[in-house]
């Protein structure tokens, strides 16, 4: 039996993957909230917290994802929790699109365009980064 025939086979160990999913996102979306909270917003609009968040979360799980692989942790309940509940509850695509929609629906084209380029650019090299630093001997 391969791993997703496993996965998908009816039982507790199913059930407790998506039981480590949920509260991980609670965890992280909590977090995101708290931090969207207390970074200070920008002069003009820009959205300085969603940005830093999401370029954290990037960091965070490709970290976790090179550390979890390295150690023969990949796919465990403890990296469900981490990279899918955790790193998936704390980003958000769908705020960084609305913002950006914003900004553009206010006129403010090149503060959008920047901030996609921004939030693309710093969120690859974030788990570039991340990965070299979790797989150094």
């Amino acid at each position: 039996m391969d791993a997703c025939e496993w996965r998908c086979a009816p039982g507790i160990g199913v059930r407790m993957d998506y039981v480590a999913v949920g509260l991980g996102g609670a965890v992280g979306a909590m977090l995101r909230y708290f931090l969207g909270a207390v970074i200070p917003k920008l002069d003009g609009g820009f959205p300085l917290s969603t940005l830093l968040i999401n370029v954290a979360g990037c960091f965070l799980l490709g970290f976790l994802a090179a550390a979890f692989a390295r150690n023969g942790l990949a796919g465990t309940r403890v990296a469900l929790f981490c990279q899918v509940g955790l790193c998936g509850g704390f980003t958000t695509f769908s705020t960084f699109s609305s913002e950006t929609f914003q900004l553009l629906q206010s006129g403010k084209a090149p503060l959008a365009v920047a901030y996609v380029v921004l939030s693309l650019g710093l969120g690859v090299l974030a788990v570039c980064a991340a990965t070299t630093l979790a797989t150094r001997p």
